[in-house]
């Protein structure tokens, strides 16, 4: 069996995801690109291939236990024990509270919160067994409460909570577990959010940039540098961590 570390990353077919995935696989781990639908990962797949790297497309409903399950065995199967994983697959409902269906809840906290705990739970023996792992979960700004997205900030105020349990539970077995919270990245997620209050990207991205102090929006590599960190040999003694990746402070 090689001695390449492998990771899973969730809703890697594009976005944060897929610049995780290849960060990690330029930084020589093989990768596993997860998402609902395997085809959709071929971009990506192509990406890492194409400049050396390892990877696999693996299609899996993260909100399901068997499809998780399944996944992984897979995983191990091609790659080898998946000692690595990436939490970031998720997905938008947003309506202010009066407006939110019960489903619109009950799909955003599946998709990441169940989600998370359904692909860490799978892989946590593989990390155990091998006396190192790493869990890096993808929380948001908005944990700390944003309009029309109760459910949204509640999953990802979720996944914080959940960062810092696993580092307890973990810890002793050579497994560190962090979290890192975005704010504005560009991706097809906030793009749709424009359009959904019905104002050009552009102009929406602009707008965020100039209540930040960096004075720009983030781009998914800002996201995927920091994810690495966090996966490497140097962040051996960090570990329950919710690092705030927003260019400067909220407020």
């Amino acid at each position: 069996m090689s001695s390449q570390k492998v990771a899973i990353v969730t809703g890697s077919a594009r976005g944060i995801g897929a610049a995780v995935a290849k960060r990690l696989a330029a930084d020589g781990l093989a990768v596993a690109v997860l998402d609902l639908n395997a085809d959709n990962c071929a971009d990506t797949v192509a990406a890492i291939t194409a400049d050396g790297g390892k990877a696999i497309a693996v299609g899996a409903d993260v909100a399901d236990e068997a499809s998780v399950t399944a996944a992984v065995a897979k995983v191990v199967d091609e790659l080898g024990p998946p000692t690595v994983v990436v939490n970031n697959a998720g997905v938008l409902r947003d309506n202010l509270l009066f407006k939110m269906s019960v489903d619109d809840w009950d799909t955003v906290l599946a998709v990441h919160l169940r989600g998370a705990f359904n692909v860490t739970k799978a892989a946590q023996k593989h990390m155990v067994d091998a006396g190192w792992g790493r869990v890096v979960n993808l929380s948001s700004t908005s944990a700390l409460g944003n309009r029309g997205q109760a459910n949204y900030s509640a999953a990802k105020a979720g996944m914080q909570g959940f960062t810092k349990t696993l580092a307890i539970e973990l810890g002793k077995f050579g497994v560190t577990a962090n979290a890192i919270a975005p704010g504005f990245i560009e991706t097809e997620m906030t793009a749709a959010t424009a359009e959904r209050v019905g104002v050009p990207f552009e102009d929406f991205k602009k707008a965020a940039a100039s209540q930040i102090p960096v004075n720009r929006t983030g781009v998914p590599e800002d996201i995927a540098h920091t994810a690495s960190f966090f996966v490497s040999e140097g962040a051996g003694f960090v570990s329950g961590q919710v690092v705030y990746v927003a260019g400067g402070p909220k407020d």
